[in-house]
């Protein structure tokens, strides 16, 4: 027996029977349940794909964890109202970005010639864990996005353009259709984060 529901304004009748305590989005299975998005997505990839369908997953594990602080950094950064704390919350986002940037960087094994005795430095790859986008892309690009609009507009911050890698992985994404019909116009995630984006104070 297979239930998923998502984020749902009123919850069905039945939804305390099926998971106590639980919030959408959620899944369960035979009983089982599952809560973390990531692993919801991963269970429906290993699990109920078709065969004949293209996997979604990424090979490497790291390209799961990739950009997992990007977030959190830039919530505290965009929430602060201390003029004092900005500085620090925005080297802590750069710290993160740069993270990012040095795993996009560095090239996957596969993009290492064996048989080359010259190693190959700087990835070339489009995406978190190749050419083709995963699920791994899918969590971090809406939110990479996200940040790079809101961050300029509330305080004019910019991804540093030595982060070549972070760049190139943005250009790529926004190259696809995939990722830009379904991105929110810059305006709405600016409206959005209007009572959110805290004004600096000096007190």
């Amino acid at each position: 027996q297979f239930h998923y529901f998502f984020s749902l304004c009123r919850k069905p009748a039945d939804l305390h029977n099926l998971a106590p305590g639980t919030h959408p989005p959620f899944l369960t299975f035979n009983g089982e349940v599952k809560t973390d998005v990531n692993k919801i997505e991963e269970f429906l990839e290993e699990t109920l794909a078709p065969p004949k369908y293209p996997k979604l997953a990424a090979k490497h594990r790291e390209s799961n964890t990739a950009g997992i602080d990007i977030f959190s950094k830039f919530s505290a950064y965009i929430k602060n109202t201390k003029q004092q704390d900005n500085a620090a919350l925005e080297r802590g986002l750069v710290k993160a970005l740069k993270k990012l940037d040095d795993y996009l960087r560095t090239p996957l094994p596969e993009e290492i010639d064996a048989d080359s005795t010259e190693e190959e430095k700087v990835s070339k790859r489009k995406f978190l864990d190749g050419d083709d986008l995963t699920l791994a892309d899918c969590n971090l690009l809406p939110k990479l996005h996200v940040v790079k609009i809101v961050a300029k507009k509330y305080r004019n911050f910019e991804f540093p353009t030595e982060m070549t890698g972070l760049w190139r992985y943005l250009k790529n994404a926004y190259a696809r259709d995939e990722f830009t019909n379904t991105c929110a116009a810059d305006k709405e995630i600016e409206q959005a984060y209007a009572d959110v984006a805290k004004r600096l104070s000096k007190s």
